[in-house]
């Protein structure tokens, strides 16, 4: 098994309940909006990342992950991949257990980063798409 697939089996599983999403917000239209509503079906607690800092599904957003005043455990991130790798080094600044990229994120750099800090990290994969492999 690769260390990917191995990561997305530890983060879906096992790693926390408590997910940060960048770049989500109250768009229905935006992939992200569908895959928080999934997390939360598997029991996930969802934390909206918007500079708005709205509140998406009932939970209460807020403009950045230094923002966020309770331990976050994964770090979802959907923005381009020219700002993931300042997400990925912020999730590691505040304590977080993994980072994961969606479908289209990519930074190698960073994934190298994060996981030389010790954290585990998924790249360009979907959560929503992944629990079919791990159900």
């Amino acid at each position: 098994m690769d260390s990917q697939a191995e990561s997305v089996r530890k983060i879906l599983t096992e790693l926390g309940d408590t997910w940060a999403i960048v770049g989500l917000s109250s768009n229905e239209g935006r992939a992200a909006y569908g895959v928080a509503e999934t997390l939360q079906r598997h029991g996930k607690r969802i934390v909206p990342v918007h500079p708005k800092a709205e509140t998406v599904h009932g939970e209460q957003g807020y403009a950045s992950l230094s923002a966020i005043p309770f331990e976050v455990d994964v770090v979802d991130v959907f923005v381009n991949s020219e700002s993931a790798g300042q997400i990925a080094d912020e999730a590691v600044a505040i304590g977080a257990k993994a980072v994961w990229f969606q479908l289209g994120v990519v930074d190698q750099a960073a994934y190298e980063r994060t996981r030389a800090a010790g954290l585990d990290m998924v790249m360009n994969r979907c959560p929503a798409i992944e629990y079919k492999s791990v159900s």
